[in-house]
């Protein structure tokens, strides 16, 4: 199934207070659009959907680093070497961000909002999972 929007339900499990000062990582999966989809934004010059999130990036990554966020990393996605065929992506993005806190404040800023229709617009299929740093389950 295709994804692109962050659900409310789905940002719930996030929702502990005991988590608001610790850091998290987000991994995000991209998928681009062909030409992207600005249907309903009359001033926008159409392009390919990866122009349309370098369009949302050069708003967004700014907002990042003044929560106090890092792009750790960015790149091109070679091949799935484990997963459905149908599963391919373009690019990989991981942001730390300083808390939960900040990760929701950004999110529910006017300034974030006003920027987020060009990732809608960019991206034909998306993943994006949240981790929180520690031992992994199967460490001892």
């Amino acid at each position: 199934m295709k994804t692109v929007e962050i659900k409310d339900e789905k940002l719930q499990v996030l929702d502990c207070p005991a988590m608001d000062d610790s850091p998290i990582t987000m991994l995000n999966l991209l998928k681009y659009r062909q030409v992207a989809d600005h249907s309903g934004y009359q001033n926008e010059t159409p392009c390919s959907g990866r122009e349309a999130y370098l369009r949302y990036t050069k708003h967004s990554f700014p907002l990042v680093k003044s929560i106090g966020g890092k792009v750790i990393f960015m790149g091109t996605a070679l091949a799935t070497i484990i997963g459905p065929d149908t599963e391919q992506w373009d690019d990989m993005l991981i942001v730390r961000y300083p808390s939960r806190k900040a990760f929701f404040g950004m999110l529910s800023s006017e300034a974030y909002r006003a920027v987020m229709f060009h990732r809608t617009a960019a991206l034909e299929d998306s993943r994006l999972v949240a981790v929180i740093e520690g031992k992994a389950s199967f460490q001892s």
